[in-house]
């Protein structure tokens, strides 16, 4: 619960959550270009991994509350927002190494 709210707080920081995957680097030239659209990859995998938490909550409602008829529903929601967290957290921990790795860089 306490991963969803965080999530929630960090999709609020970025405006614009597309949906597309990072093109491949070009060579020469647009670097600011390509740092964006990956930056732009991941806020959406924010928002995609947000939007998967919350129906995983609704189908836990509706389980608990007898509107759901099986619990295969519930199951499949609750892995697919598990799967997306831990994608998610390794994405950050990929950005956080090389974040370290080029403040280490001496000039």
């Amino acid at each position: 619960m306490n991963e969803l709210l965080q999530i929630a707080d960090l999709s609020g920081l970025y405006k614009t959550m597309p949906q597309s995957a990072p093109k491949s680097a070009q060579l020469g030239g647009n670097e600011g270009e390509d740092f964006q659209t990956v930056l732009d990859s991941a806020m959406g995998l924010i928002g995609e991994t947000n939007t998967l938490q919350n129906k995983a909550q609704m189908e836990e409602l509706k389980f608990e509350l007898g509107y759901a008829e099986n619990s295969h529903d519930l199951f499949v929601a609750e892995q697919k927002a598990s799967i997306a967290l831990q994608y998610t957290v390794a994405v950050r921990d990929r950005f956080l190494e090389a974040y370290n790795s080029i403040m280490q860089t001496q000039i």
